[in-house]
């Protein structure tokens, strides 16, 4: 595995560790015993997302086009469930909870993306031209050629 690679993984795991944090703080029905609890279950949560979301995402292909996109939330909710049931420290009471979990983890893990580059959402912002006084239009400078 490449540094960057390992950086890459260890940005991501942190990321998805705060939205988490931040979904365990605002849900009621989402909760950890430990901060190890807390990293297990986003690690789990990494690696199913990795593995199972895209088998998912492929077999329920007919909803998300009927949906919009919108049953990828159902998706995460039951990839958060589940880890809530196969991490014995990290708990999730119900199906309610899981939904509103994973939609405040797509949200929180969105911005943070977008705020530090990482992953697949960045916004560039560059400026189409220096800063001063606009430069007087361009007529080509070369030949004129009348036909």
């Amino acid at each position: 595995m490449k540094t960057q690679d390992l950086k890459s993984f260890l940005q991501r795991w942190l990321i998805n560790t705060l939205a988490v944090l931040v979904a365990v703080k605002l849900v009621h029905g989402i909760r950890y015993e430990t901060n190890t609890d807390l990293l297990v279950a986003t690690l789990v949560l990494g690696i199913l997302n990795s593995f199972l979301r895209p088998l998912l995402m492929l077999i329920s292909l007919p909803l998300l086009i009927f949906t919009l996109g919108l049953f990828t939330l159902v998706i995460n909710a039951l990839l958060l469930y589940f880890v809530g049931n196969l991490v014995t420290g990290f708990h999730v009471v119900n199906f309610k909870s899981a939904f509103w979990g994973a939609l405040v983890i797509s949200v929180v893990s969105f911005a943070v993306n977008t705020l530090t580059g990482v992953g697949k959402s960045r916004i560039h912002i560059r400026r189409s031209r220096p800063p001063g006084p606009k430069p007087p239009p361009d007529d080509g400078g070369g030949p004129v050629i009348d036909v």
